[in-house]
């Protein structure tokens, strides 16, 4: 991943993830320990929350596809290393929030993802992505 070009999203926008029941396998003890290297990297960095979460979800069986997703949220990353939150200690204190609701987007069960981020001033002070329990019809 040394040689990987920078990408400028973690996710493809337009790419819906599924089971993909008819692609190759991958190792899944190497997928697992990829995927735990990047929840370890999004309590400092909230940009590959959702797409982590998004691919943690076929640890069980993953596949070349998955795989290449995961491979692109480490490009990502490689081309973000020098940025970062700058938190200005004049900046206002007006608590602002915003939420995503993703319809049915998981292809599998038909769930939908929620997610939110909670600014103080410019500050960002949380965010969350959950996909729902219950499904959609």
């Amino acid at each position: 991943m040394e040689t990987c070009d920078p990408i400028g999203t973690p996710m493809e926008i337009k790419d819906k993830l599924d089971l993909d029941q008819n692609g190759t396998l991958v190792d899944a003890t190497k997928y697992q320990s990829m995927i735990g290297a990047l929840m370890y990297l999004t309590s400092s960095g909230s940009d590959i929350v959702h797409a982590t979460c998004l691919l943690a979800r076929y640890q069980a069986q993953p596949t070349e596809k998955h795989l290449k997703e995961v491979k692109r949220i480490f490009c990502y990353l490689r081309g973000t290393i020098n940025m970062g939150l700058w938190y200005a200690k004049d900046s206002g204190f007006e608590l602002t929030g915003f939420l995503y609701v993703d319809y049915a987007g998981c292809r599998d069960f038909f769930n939908s993802t929620s997610g939110g981020t909670q600014f103080l001033g410019e500050k960002l002070v949380g965010w969350s992505s959950k996909k729902q329990d219950c499904t959609t019809l």
